[in-house]
Parts: C-alpha cells; sequence; structure tokens
C-alpha cells in the first residue's frame, strides 16, 4: 500500500510539474531578476513590472525618490508609493507618473515621511499581481492591471486614522478630490524629455469607501478640507476609519489625452471586474502571451530564467494608443500634441532592439509588430522622422539609424498589410539627413556619403560606430529597396554605401578603428579605449559589427584561421580597459571587468552576436561552447541576475533565441545562426497554427556540442536555418554530445549569409 501511494505520488508530481510548464508559465517569471543594480553596477537595471503585455500604464512599487531612475532596488529597506511608471530604463527616466500610498496613523504626506519598512519575504511579486506589507502601517497592499488601468486592493488594521496619499509628482500636477463620487482625479506632467509643452498625464482614481477626511497639499504644505490643489507639486490625502482586515478598493486609470478619456479607459476595462476577477484575467493573458513558447527540462532554475527573460521581451515598447467613446483607436502625439487616430508605440531604443528582441517579434508575435510598424508610419508623419530611441516622442541618445533595421526586417520576414512605402519613404529621408537631434536620422551624413565614412578628427563623437551601424543599415535598406523593385540607381547606391565598413579597418591592428578626414588612421591607436570612436565599447567588441557581410570580414582579417584565432582573443585578452574618454569607469567597464570572460561585454549590445560568428568561419563547435557558457553563467532567475542592463528586452532576446538553438545575426534577412538549445524539449506555437518542435534529449549540463541534427527527420548539414522554413512548422531534432563535432559545419556550403558570397 505503502509504495502505492508513493508510486501514485509520484506520478501526481510529474503531472503538476508538466501541467506547471505547459500551461502556467508565468508561474516560472520572476520580475524581481535584475532589481539588484545600483548606478556604477547594473545586475539589469529593470523593476518588477505589474502589467499586461505591451501595456499602456506600468505599476511597481517605489523604493527611489521622486525623479530617481532607480524607482525600486533590490536592496532598498523602505517603500516610498507604488507608481505608475512608463519608465524603459533609469538612464532614460520615466514620464506619466504618480504614485499612491496607503498610510495609519499619523497623517503623513511626505515621500520620506509617509514610506514604511518592507521585506522581501513578505513580498509577492508576479507580472499580473504584486503584494507586499508595509510594517510601519501594518497595511498589506494588492495591486493587479489592465492595460490601462490597475486596481489596487489594500487590507488595513483597526484605525481611527487610515489613509491614502495620492502623489501627483513636481515639475507641475493638479488635484481634484470629488467627496460625492469617492473620486479623485488630476494629472502629472513630470517627464524627462521627448514631450510637447502640452504634455500631462491625467488620472482618475474611484474608491469603495466613502471619504471622511479630505485634504489637498501644495509643496510642503497641507490643507485640510481643500478639495483642489494645482501647481509644482500637489497631491491629495482622503481618510477613513477602517475595521481590522477591512479591504479598501481603488481603482485607477490615465490617459495622455484627457480626464474624459482616462474616465473611459477606467470604464472599458475595470468597472465590471472585482479583484480577483482582474487577477485571473491579467494571468491568463500572460498565459496566452508566454505560452506561445514552451519549454520543457527538469532544471527549475533555468526555466525561471527562460520565463523571466520572455516576460521582459514582451514588456517594451508600449502602447500609446487608447481606445475613445467611439470605439476607434487614437494616440496623443509626442511629436506635435495633438490627439490623432491611429497606432503609436514608445519606449524602446532600437540600438539595442534591432538585434534580437524585434527578430523575436517577428518570429512568434508578428501581429503585435504589424501594430508597431503602423505605429512608427504615424512617428514619422508627426515628428518627420522615424525614432531612433522613443519616450515617448524623440530621445537624444545613443547612434546609428537602426529603425531601418526595424522596418526592413519586418517586411522581410514576412510581415504585410500597412503600408511599406511610406516607411520606405521614412528610411530613404533618416539615411540622408541629420534629424533635429543628433541621435535622429544620421549625424555626420555628409561626411558618410562622400567620404564613405564618418571621420575621427571633425568633433562628431563615437563615429566609427555611427560609420559602422549606417552599413549595416544601408544593407537593410537595400534588401527592402531590391523587394519593393525600386529603380535600380537607387538599389544600387546602398549596395555600394553597405560596404562602408571596409573603410575604417585598421590592417596595423586587425581591427576597426576611426579614421581621419584625409584617410590617414589616427596615431597610437589604442583597441582597448571605450567611447572615443565606439559607443559604450572598444574596438574589440565593435569590430564584429558587420553583420550582412561576415565573409567580407573574414577576408579583411586574412581568413578563417586568422578569424577565429581574432575571436578567440576576445576571450583570452585580460579585461584590461582605457577609460579616459569617459573620465571615469562607466557601469559597462566594470560589468565586462568582472566576468571572467576577457574582453566580451556580453553586458552591452555591440558584442551580443559575436559568439554565433564561429558558424562563418567553420568552427560551429565554439558557438555551441560560448553559448552555453554565456547562459548559465551570465543569466539567472535572481535579483542580480542579468550581467548589465537589460535594456528593453534586448538581453533577454538573446536568451530567449539562444536557449532555443538559433540566432538572428543579421536582421533584414531570412536566416537563424545556430547555436545549440538549453532544453530538452522547445515548442513554439506560431502564429499560423503550425509548430516549431526543438527536441534535444540527451541534452545536459556536459552535453553542450551538436553532433548531429535533423530537420524534420533529413539530415541538416547546414549552420543555419531558415525564417520561412520554420513557419511551415515541424521539428529539429538536435543529437547532443559532451565533445564537438570537427567535421559538421565546416564547409562553406554550411556558412551562413555572407553578401561577399551571396551573388
Amino acid at each position: 500500500m505503502k509504495i502505492k501511494s508513493l508510486i501514485f505520488l509520484g506520478i501526481m508530481q510529474s503531472c503538476f510539474f508538466l501541467n506547471a510548464q505547459n500551461l502556467d508559465p508565468v508561474e516560472y517569471v520572476n520580475p524581481l531578476m535584475g532589481t539588484q543594480s545600483l548606478h556604477n553596477l547594473s545586475n539589469g537595471n529593470t523593476y518588477p513590472a505589474i502589467c499586461r503585455p505591451w501595456g499602456m500604464n506600468f505599476w511597481t512599487p517605489q523604493t527611489g525618490k521622486m525623479g530617481d531612475g532607480w524607482a525600486y532596488t533590490y536592496t532598498a529597506e523602505k517603500i516610498k508609493g507604488f507608481k505608475q511608471t512608463h519608465q524603459p530604463s533609469p538612464w532614460m527616466n520615466d514620464y506619466g507618473q504618480f504614485s499612491i500610498m496607503p498610510v495609519t496613523g499619523k497623517l503623513a504626506f511626505a515621500e520620506d515621511d509617509r514610506a514604511s519598512w518592507f521585506s522581501h519575504k513578505a513580498e509577492v511579486s508576479k507580472p499580473y499581481y504584486y503584494s507586499v506589507y508595509l510594517a510601519d502601517h501594518d497595511v498589506t497592499t494588492e495591486i493587479t492591471t489592465t492595460e490601462r488601468a490597475a486596481h489596487f486592493q489594500i487590507t488595513f488594521p483597526e484605525n481611527e486614522k487610515s489613509s491614502v496619499v495620492i502623489d501627483a509628482f513636481d515639475k507641475g500636477s493638479y488635484i481634484k478630490i470629488i467627496p460625492s463620487e469617492n473620486k479623485i482625479i488630476g494629472y502629472t506632467t513630470r517627464n524627462s524629455g521627448g514631450v510637447p509643452k502640452n504634455f500631462k498625464n491625467y488620472f482618475v482614481l474611484v474608491f469603495d469607501k466613502k471619504f471622511e477626511t479630505n485634504s489637498t497639499w501644495l509643496d510642503k504644505v497641507l490643507s485640510a478640507d481643500k478639495l483642489e490643489s494645482e501647481g509644482n507639486h500637489v497631491g491629495a490625502v482622503v481618510g477613513f476609519k477602517t475595521k481590522k482586515g477591512e479591504k479598501v478598493n481603488v481603482r485607477v486609470a490615465s490617459s495622455f489625452i484627457s480626464l474624459e478619456q482616462a474616465e473611459l479607459n477606467l470604464k472599458n476595462e475595470l468597472s465590471k471586474s472585482n479583484f480577483e476577477e482582474t487577477v485571473a484575467q491579467s494571468k491568463a493573458e500572460w498565459n496566452k502571451v508566454l505560452g506561445k513558447i514552451t519549454v520543457e527540462d527538469t532544471n527549475v532554475d533555468q526555466l525561471k530564467t527562460f520565463y523571466s527573460c520572455l516576460y521582459r521581451t514582451v514588456c517594451f515598447p508600449q502602447k500609446q494608443y487608447e481606445i475613445d467613446k467611439d470605439g476607434k483607436m487614437v494616440h496623443y502625439s509626442p511629436y506635435n500634441g495633438k490627439v490623432l487616430p491611429g497606432y503609436m508605440y514608445a519606449g524602446t531604443g532600437f540600438w539595442d532592439t534591432f538585434r534580437a528582441l524585434y527578430p523575436l517579434l517577428n518570429l512568434v508575435y508578428p501581429s503585435i509588430n504589424k501594430e508597431m510598424q503602423e505605429g512608427l508610419i504615424n512617428d514619422y508623419k508627426e515628428g518627420g522622422f522615424l525614432p531612433e530611441w522613443s519616450s515617448p516622442g524623440f530621445r537624444n541618445v545613443m547612434v546609428g539609424n537602426n529603425s531601418a533595421s526595424v522596418v526592413s526586417d519586418a517586411y522581410m520576414k514576412g510581415l504585410r498589410g500597412y503600408d511599406i512605402n511610406t516607411l520606405y519613404e521614412a528610411l530613404l529621408h533618416g539615411a540622408n539627413n541629420e534629424g533635429p537631434l543628433e541621435a535622429v536620422g544620421r549625424k555626420g551624413v555628409q561626411y558618410y556619403n562622400t567620404l564613405g565614412y564618418v571621420p575621427y578628427d571633425v568633433n562628431i563623437n563615437e563615429n566609427a560606430a555611427r560609420t559602422l551601424e549606417y552599413a549595416y543599415d544601408d544593407f537593410t535598406i537595400w534588401k527592402l529597396a531590391k523587394a519593393l523593385n525600386r529603380p535600380k540607381k537607387e538599389i544600387s547606391l546602398y549596395e555600394k554605401r553597405m560596404m562602408n565598413y571596409k573603410n575604417l579597418y585598421n590592417t596595423s591592428v586587425g581591427l576597426m578603428s576611426g579614421r581621419n578626414k584625409d584617410g590617414s588612421f589616427p596615431a597610437n591607436f589604442n583597441p582597448f579605449k571605450w567611447g572615443d570612436a565606439f559607443t559604450e565599447g572598444n574596438s574589440w567588441h565593435y569590430s564584429w559589427s558587420v553583420f550582412h557581410d561576415i565573409q567580407g570580414l573574414i577576408d579583411l582579417m586574412g581568413g578563417e584561421k586568422n578569424f577565429t584565432a581574432k575571436l578567440d582573443a576576445v576571450f583570452t585578452t585580460p579585461p584590461i580597459f582605457d577609460d579616459s574618454y569617459y573620465g571615469a569607469v562607466i557601469h559597462e567597464i566594470r560589468e565586462m571587468q568582472i566576468m571572467n570572460m576577457g574582453q566580451y561585454a556580453h553586458g552591452n549590445q555591440p558584442i551580443q552576436h559575436m559568439i554565433y560568428l564561429y558558424d562563418y568561419a567553420g568552427e560551429p563547435w565554439k558557438t555551441q561552447y560560448w553559448s552555453r557558457e554565456v547562459m548559465n553563467r551570465l543569466y539567472k532567475p535572481t535579483p542580480d541576475g542579468y550581467c548589465g542592463d537589460e535594456d528593453n528586452g534586448q538581453t533577454s532576446a538573446w536568451y530567449i533565441f539562444s536557449a532555443m538553438g538559433f540566432y538572428p545575426v543579421c536582421p533584414g534577412t531570412e536566416e537563424y545562426v545556430l547555436g545549440a538549445p538549453l532544453f530538452k524539449k522547445t515548442t513554439l506555437q506560431l502564429e499560423n497554427g503550425k509548430q516549431l518542435v526543438i527536441k534535444a534529449p540527451n541534452n545536459s549540463e556536459s552535453n553542450k556540442y551538436v553532433n548531429e541534427l535533423k530537420w524534420n527527420n533529413a539530415l541538416h548539414t547546414k549552420n543555419y536555418i531558415n525564417h520561412f522554413d520554420v513557419l511551415k512548422g515541424g521539428e529539429l531534432n538536435f543529437d547532443m554530445t559532451n565533445s564537438p563535432n570537427f567535421k559538421r559545419g565546416t564547409s562553406k556550403e554550411a556558412f551562413p549569409y555572407s553578401y561577399s558570397t551571396s551573388k
């Protein structure tokens, strides 16, 4: 009997495991992954976003001061409030922000006075639900969300003076208490740039409990019974008596358009559901989105890491559009301040996300990227350029013209049903003009179009990075131009410009470097110098930024053996650096230095594809080895679980692709370059109804090498797979082993796409 019971228990546990794995992926997500970060050392620089996938409004507990980009840090001891946020990263900071904080006892409204001690042991963090015990107030706060609204459930103690504080933040705000409706309305204007002068985020809160006291404040002065306030920094406090365990519900929504639209958002998304129902609806939505990829394995930590990363990939960019009274999509334009029809998304930097995040959308979530492409059309029509960093409008940060990659890759991967000709027009405009900001359009375009590079000595910062990225961007324009049957002269122009990367190859050091206007290379070039000619990296990182023509780069470096030796040297060269350009050690430098992987700096984007370049030179086993090493060593489902900035889903998307066993080295092409899968089985549910099943049954910690690969039971000898073959569905069967197969993938016929060998 005992044996039977044990067998039954084992079966039940197994069923539970598979059930959770297949049907409840959101429970593997740890939103606290990456939150143990500082200004000088990033382990992700994330915050626990309570939200819906791509939702307009996120919410987060706030441990930092008002206006601080580090809104929530894992090592903090006190919570100051619960903040509506649209923050893509601490470096970009926030907009459309205000906070809610329950308090008991002495009325406290200033953020330090109202702050409460908390413990992670009394904190529950899920994408769809958050709960924390605020010790100083003996209050438990629970939060769940829709796309544009949130539902708070606050459990109070028995108290004569229980209150809820609404902080509309400084830099210009307004608030009004309406006691007859248990309602508070207002707006906040605080932002970090990228908005017109008339920018406001309007909010409405509705309580299920009558207010007994009402106060508002202006700056540091609290006024009892004053129901309305407007000025630099305003807020409101409403109070009531509570019984022990009494739950007070607060429904809140906001709008970038108007107070009326905020009310409509609240009505449309939260008027009919109670708290538990909204939790269930949010959880179901997360499982639907995350469940597009099912991974099966016995390593629970790796399952947690995978789904935590997948969660991050579907957070940004955020929806900026709303649904009006007629059921039509409208948006507030962050470019001209008007309310206009159609889609709008914001909160991402293409310098980061063109590499893997947008290719992941094109593969797994193409319908949402179709909306984003339609939003880009509106960006162009309203702003005159495509954004390279939007938060919510143009932001002056990073380099490159990588909107070209985002637009081209979507079309080349089969997305249709939107005005691609207008987007192509936007690409040509961006490729041939400087924008209103240095990070919009192409800074130094006149030099680039005449000399074939942006010179080192003409006072344009990060010139080599710009040149290399412009050349790749020209490749993506060329690909799209051919697909759209543009004039031959136009096609030929971009075909010529895409080869400009060759102009920066410095034969004296065997790497890319800046180049002077007269054609000479700078004397005393230091490949370990960060910044200067490069962006948040050095020559060791940027020399591989020839996504479209790796064979051409191999030729420049003297052939395959020299090329792979140089790749090897990235990992074996000590992590020395020159920080003189910045005048201090920036966090990206420190993250490279401490990872014990030489010059490999996975915590930043420029080098993240480099591991896959061994596939182009006949040594795919090194790609297999290093991709597994990075996944195992640099990603954990913990507060310090990233190795640098997570960056709006890009660093997470690298992991998702790599764990599946392939990576989009060159967006704009149809190919994924093969590595080795992390899990025993992965099932990708495609939007067309087909399934891609990736099997590696003998996968293990030691079995990290691919001995043989079969595609639908046929031997697959290539080092890549085709996107459109994947869309047909089928099975990839990896035979994994503990030692490299030095014969597989070594012939030129096996190598992925390079322009130089594609003719």
